[in-house]
């Protein structure tokens, strides 16, 4: 049973190499995404305020792709770190040695996406009054997970001062 527990761990490879394949998918997605609406607009030739309304909707669309396959990046790089090999070559930015320290990775980057799913609804808004009820529920969850992510902190110093 000992033996079965301590390389139970393993399986977590599963999840790293899901998630590490889509990303994979999401950054292959939006690269063809991108060349394919730089064609469609040199194609076009057509240029206008809102055809520049549009252009800007379909990128900041395909910034999102990319942000959730750096989520993706991040959760496979995370939990190999944290289950197989902590040990392996990242940037110091991305090394991670606590599940906390995978949480405040994916916070933060959850943050942006939501910022940028946002600011997609500005873009195509047209005077409705709902967006300010969207606004105000992504301002709280931004609160929360900065709530979140600052109570850590605090626990960390004065775990750090005893």
């Amino acid at each position: 049973m000992k033996f079965i527990l301590s390389n139970g761990r393993y399986m977590v490879i599963i999840g790293v190499i899901g998630a590490f394949l889509a990303a994979i998918s999401l950054f292959v997605y939006g690269g063809i995404l991108t060349v394919q609406q730089i064609i469609e607009t040199v194609q076009t030739g057509y240029v206008s305020s809102k055809g520049s309304k549009s252009l800007m909707l379909s990128f900041v669309e395909i910034a999102d792709i990319f942000l959730l396959g750096t989520v993706m990046y991040i959760i496979s790089t995370g939990l190999y770190e944290l289950f197989i090999d902590d040990n392996i070559e990242l940037p110091g930015w991305l090394e991670i040695h606590t599940l906390d320290d995978l949480k405040q990775k994916l916070v933060g980057v959850i943050v942006v996406v939501m910022g940028v799913v946002f600011l997609g609804n500005v873009i195509k808004w047209h005077g409705e009054t709902e967006i300010v009820y969207y606004g105000a529920a992504i301002a709280f969850m931004v609160a929360a997970l900065t709530y979140f992510t600052s109570q850590k902190k605090k626990k960390d110093e004065v775990k750090i001062q005893k």
